[in-house]
């Protein structure tokens, strides 16, 4: 009789690290995979943008989706990109810039349109320089009271009317980007002073800020010292060697 009685089955037996483990690795695979199908996916979406606008204007017989059985993502791409370098060629020599003046000074006497253009010009020409408009600095003033602090990329020292009226104070234009979105913000003017510089690049800067601080650059200064102690520990015990 006591034979036929079977012990109990135990339960297999779930470890809450398994679970851990599992959700570790989800998430390894989500910040290695995000980003690369999100920069394909961006990449796709501008090829296809510009086709729709670029390859209505090309001629049936130049366009290869006429007579391939599969359309060809980056024909016009291509074109846009051919004709913007060809446009630049042109408005390198004396000619293209005389049709450019003269295009502008049509413009001028158009009421919107001189407006408009002038706006869209001043940007277009501050975001492709590569000279002395870039902002040169990532910085951190006390904003919005003391206490609390903002990144700023610093643009400029002020000159002009803006550093006459500061009564003496050395100013500079600093640009204070919003979260997540660092393409708009406000241009403010802070004396030199309260303004400390920061060590990190302006892509590291912008990282911290487009992901609301959960990406923080290494600090290059730091680990530059710790290596520098390393090396003199291997070299020399940690002492300096004598002079």
């Amino acid at each position: 009789m006591a034979d036929d009685i079977q012990a109990p089955v135990e339960p297999p037996n779930h470890s809450p690290h398994r679970g851990r483990k599992l959700t570790r690795y989800f998430l390894t695979g989500l910040v290695v995979a995000g980003p690369i199908a999100l920069t394909f996916f961006l990449a796709w979406w501008v090829i296809e943008l510009v086709d729709r606008w670029v390859k209505p204007l090309i001629p049936a017989r130049f366009n290869p989706d006429t007579y391939l059985p599969f359309a060809v993502p980056g024909i016009g791409l291509i074109l846009a990109l051919t004709s913007i370098v060809l446009i630049g060629f042109l408005a390198t020599n004396l000619v293209g810039r005389s049709l450019v003046r003269l295009g502008e000074a049509i413009l001028a006497h158009v009421p919107v349109l001189s407006t408009l253009y002038s706006a869209l010009k001043q940007i277009f020409e501050t975001v492709v320089n590569q000279g002395s408009n870039n902002f040169r600095q990532a910085a951190l003033v006390e904003f919005p009271r003391k206490g609390l602090w903002a990144i700023v990329f610093v643009s400029t020292t002020t000159k002009g009317e803006l550093a006459e009226k500061a009564e003496g104070e050395d100013i500079i234009s600093c640009f204070m980007p919003t979260t997540p979105n660092p393409t708009s913000g406000f241009l403010i003017f802070v004396p030199r002073k309260d303004v400390i510089m920061l060590d990190m690049s302006i892509e590291d800067a912008a990282k911290v800020i487009i992901s609301a601080g959960l990406v923080m650059p290494e600090y290059r200064k730091r680990t530059a010292a710790l290596a520098e102690a390393a090396l003199n520990k291997e070299g020399g015990g940690g002492a300096n060697p004598p002079e």
